[in-house]
């Protein structure tokens, strides 16, 4: 159905002339008579009541007013609204990360998005690495963020930070009493991870450390949750080790020991895809923009 015989059709609805309203058409009455007569047939259902002194709508009519004008405001919409995403200027943007982003860089990244294109409305979600890999392919995550990363070859990502890692361990642990003993003497504790699943890029780099320590971690709990697993290592069940900035702004029980030694790193990571180039340009150039500018 032409738009063109919409508006006809509500400017006739709002004048209840066919006269007046063809002359504000700058069309022949005749033809305006025609047309509504020729929409009445498509849509089987009479709009107006008509006689040799009035016209008037018909309760159809009425019904039909609303859902036309309603029809090209959608459609207006729509189309104002391509536009802007075409230019970067609208629409939404998803985003993955992982917890210790949100805790440091990602509030940053989301208010200049938000500044900068107040028309986008920012998709976040917390993923492991693996499931980050997956949706970006899948083009169901526009950005990610995360910590070691290992991407696949249709994954492009840039490290923005290196991070220390910190041993998490009750407060009242034993040998935190004095002096840091070295990681090794952790040997025999229980330990709190993600599993492998959830993030084998991340555990790989747990395990490796602690191989290099002489021995390997005895994995008692797995959770892909940072805040689950501090909780746990409040309650004694175990302890952990995590990026430094994972425990920002964090009230808990627990006592943290820096890893300087350790020549591993917690390596924060932006992700993107081919599609994000594409689609997302300009919001991917600011994301950028940001991190680079972002105090270490």
């Amino acid at each position: 159905m032409d738009t063109e015989v919409l508006k006809n059709f509500i400017k006739l609805a709002d004048t209840l002339h066919f006269t007046k309203a063809s002359a504000e058409l700058f069309m022949a009455q005749p033809a305006l008579s025609r047309q509504i007569r020729q929409l009445e047939q498509s849509i089987g259902a009479e709009l107006f009541k008509r006689d040799k002194r009035n016209v008037s709508l018909t309760k159809a009519g009425l019904y039909f007013r609303q859902a036309a004008q309603q029809t090209l405001d959608q459609l207006e919409y729509s189309i104002n609204r391509t536009c802007q995403i075409h230019h970067g200027n609208a629409g939404e943007i998803k985003i993955g990360y992982t917890h210790s982003v949100v805790q440091t860089i990602l509030p940053l990244i989301i208010r200049e998005i938000h500044t900068t294109f107040p028309d986008v409305k920012t998709v976040l979600r917390e993923m492991n690495n693996t499931d980050q890999y997956r949706d970006l392919a899948e083009r169901k995550i526009d950005i990610g963020f995360a910590t070691n990363v290992i991407a696949p070859g249709n994954i492009k990502s840039k490290v923005f930070y290196e991070d220390v890692f910190v041993l998490v361990a009750p407060a009242n642990h034993r040998l935190l009493k004095k002096r840091f003993p070295g990681l090794a003497a952790f040997s025999k504790e229980n330990f709190i991870l993600p599993h492998n699943i959830d993030g084998s890029d991340y555990v790989h780099t747990i395990e490796s450390m602690c191989l290099e320590a002489g021995f390997l971690p005895n994995v008692v709990h797995h959770t892909a949750s940072v805040s689950s697993a501090l909780k746990l290592v409040e309650a004694g069940l175990g302890i952990t080790i995590e990026p430094k900035r994972s425990l920002t702004g964090l009230q808990l029980a627990l006592k943290c020991i820096e890893l300087k030694k350790v020549p591993q790193k917690a390596a924060y990571s932006i992700l993107w895809s081919e599609h994000t180039e594409v689609e997302h340009h300009r919001i991917l150039q600011l994301v950028k923009r940001v991190i680079n500018a972002a105090p270490s």
